[in-house]
């Protein structure tokens, strides 16, 4: 029986053998698992191993649009994309919003596994039951915004969903995204690579059916409830109105803003301005907010400027190619992301590699010989359009750069990894986490690499009266919403992880459930019920969420990965922080948390590996199992 609200099919397309299959998720796995997330995650588990090349055809990518994606529920249009990452060789999900999830459920299924590689360029037309594989050859080589409008031209319906690569997915970029209604990026850790490696351009979809919910006035009582709470929340307004660049001034003046690749923890403030949410607007660049499926918040922009338009910037976009490089000229840096959304690339990790490239020149580790005559400066835009540029297409120096800080800091030696801010082969997100405890955790437990979207504990910053109550009830006081403390730090983890994977297993938007922190589990919960007829409460509910982030450590675990994974950049563990006082992510401080946090999660502190007994707690023994049987003793 299928759960109401959900198309209740897995679709498989096998692009080798070009067979296509369908299958169906039962209530128990949904109840389980909650939805796209948790179930993406066992299908990797199921699907692939340590021998899987993460550019192999034997990878597999996982579209999954959220349990709740295509309702009326708030907020809740978001899709989760999984697969073993070319960036880190680990389990990765990267998640995104738009349009498209819901039109994948309208047209019959919640969930897309492909598997194989195609023979020749290739994309796949999903419309209302019927798959199908087209020929792609005419749409290899072209960007993200003329591969959307080809596509729609083609099958003559504007209103199609297009998710695909540009040419740095096409070219193996590591850090390559997959593009979403043209905008919306699943950016992080090489899914576009991944899909460029089996041939694959786009996932077109056509859905005209309709979902159903298994209690129509309660859900809309409790869909409009929860809307209002979003509404009301003390940040909404800001969020709405200037999108996250909203924050940038305040996380300058915390002195924990990523500035010339970390070296510095502030920027100059007359600068800094230029690159706000609130500019953007004043100064006539923003455009139009932008809302994802259901969204009440409307946090994505849409900018134009003399010689370009495209969707954002946000936050972590204009401290990557803007601060991280001590650039202010906000005209170079929309075109810098107007870039990044056109090629398919991340642009943290965009940044990140650029800022390793420009301090590597400036130290004489890189010569105008290695970067093809070109002379690496900070505060140089036209250094990070032509970057980007490079890096997108592997040209010159951009064939180095476009395997991430790790990789080529491998390469080229002299210590550069010592400049290279990355940790598991993932560039860090732009937040000082010296400077934040309970963010230093967070990424260094993140299965992903040291990024925030696994666990944004932005409540530990203690700048709302939601955030702060938030911190309360998951410690008991409210003085340890402060980000400059190890205290209680485990604690508000745990929290925010299991939090953000239920969130992320529905297809809620994270902000309304982990920045704005109104919208809380058990409204979550309730909304579940009420949409699924699924029994769920706010326990049950963050059960689910702490069984999927167990089974996600049990992943990498399955790779061979130990406490010794879990760790920081080396600039942020061994460099002390130029702010005031600076301090380090000491291993003994970070030893200290993660020490504190395996009881908590009730695993082992010498390996990480969660005990037999949690596993079965969790009703995840089949896990455990397997991992015996491969000789990882728990």
């Amino acid at each position: 029986m299928t759960v109401p609200c959900m198309a209740g099919k897995i679709l498989t397309v096998d692009l080798t053998s070009e067979k296509i299959g369908e299958k169906p998720i039962s209530d128990e796995v949904v109840e389980k698992y909650l939805g796209s997330r948790g179930i993406s995650a066992k299908i990797l588990w199921d699907e692939t191993d340590k021998n899987t090349e993460p550019l192999g055809s034997d990878n597999v990518l996982i579209f999954s649009a959220g349990t709740l994606t295509g309702t009326f529920a708030p907020s809740s249009g978001r899709v989760t994309v999984t697969f073993k990452s070319p960036t880190t060789d680990m389990y990765f999900k990267s998640t995104t919003g738009g349009h498209w999830g819901s039109k994948l459920k309208y047209a019959g299924y919640d969930i897309l596994v492909l598997k194989g590689k195609s023979k020749k360029p290739a994309y796949i037309f999903i419309d209302d039951g019927k798959v199908s594989i087209k020929d792609a050859d005419h749409l290899w080589g072209k960007d993200v915004r003329e591969t959307t409008e080809k596509i729609r031209e083609e099958l003559e319906d504007q209103h199609i969903q297009v998710a695909c690569i540009g040419p740095a997915g096409e070219n193996k970029v590591l850090f390559s995204a997959i593009m979403f209604s043209t905008y919306h990026a699943a950016g992080r850790g090489g899914g576009g690579a991944v899909m460029g490696s089996k041939n694959l351009k786009a996932v077109a979809v056509r859905g005209t059916g309709g979902i159903k919910v298994a209690s129509p006035e309660k859900f809309k009582e409790s869909a409009m409830r929860c809307r209002n709470l979003i509404m009301n929340d003390s940040r909404y307004p800001f969020l709405s109105q200037f999108g996250t660049a909203v924050s940038i001034m305040g996380i300058n003046l915390l002195g924990i803003i990523a500035t010339r690749n970390f070296r510095e923890g502030t920027f100059d403030v007359d600068k800094a301005r230029y690159l706000t949410g609130q500019y953007l607007k004043e100064a006539g660049y923003l455009k139009g907010r932008v809302g994802c499926e259901g969204c009440v918040v409307g946090c994505h922009r849409y900018t134009e400027f003399e010689t370009g338009f495209s969707g954002g910037p946000e936050y972590e976009t204009l401290a990557a190619l803007g601060i991280g490089l001590c650039i202010d000229d906000t005209e170079a840096l929309l075109k810098g992301n107007e870039l990044c959304n056109l090629y398919g690339l991340d642009t943290i990790s965009t940044g990140s590699v650029i800022q390793w490239a420009v301090e590597s020149f400036e130290r004489g580790v890189l010569t105008e010989k290695d970067t093809d005559g070109v002379i690496l400066n900070w505060s140089d835009s036209s250094v990070m359009l032509e970057l980007i540029k490079k890096i997108a297409f592997r040209e010159g120096i951009g064939d180095l750069l476009a395997e991430g800080t790790k990789r080529a800091s491998e390469k080229v030696g002299k210590d550069s990894y010592k400049w290279a801010v990355q940790a598991r082969g993932l560039e860090q997100s732009r937040v000082d986490t010296r400077g934040a405890k309970g963010y230093a955790l967070a990424f260094a437990l993140n299965p992903r690499g040291p990024d925030h979207l696994h666990s944004q504990c932005i409540a530990e910053f203690g700048r709302s009266k939601e955030g702060t109550d938030r911190i309360k009830k998951v410690t008991g006081s409210e003085k340890y919403a402060t980000p400059n403390t190890t205290e209680k730090r485990p604690e508000i983890v745990q929290w925010h992880e299991d939090c953000y994977a239920a969130t992320d297993a529905l297809g809620f938007c994270t902000f309304v459930t982990v920045s704005l922190y109104s919208f809380t589990p058990a409204d979550m919960a309730e909304i579940f019920s009420y949409a699924t007829g699924i029994s769920m409460d706010e326990d049950k509910l963050m059960k689910a969420g702490e069984r999927i982030v167990t089974l996600e450590q049990c992943y990498n675990i399955k790779l061979g990965k130990t406490r010794e994974w879990h760790v920081l950049p080396w600039r942020l563990m061994n460099e002390k922080s130029p702010s005031e006082g600076g301090s380090t992510n000491t291993k003994e401080e970070l030893d200290g948390m993660l020490d504190e946090y395996f009881e908590l999660r009730k695993w082992d502190k010498r390996t990480s590996y969660p005990y037999l007994e949690t596993l079965k707690s969790l009703n995840l023994e089949e896990i455990g199992d397997e991992l015996n049987r491969m000789g990882i003793k728990l």
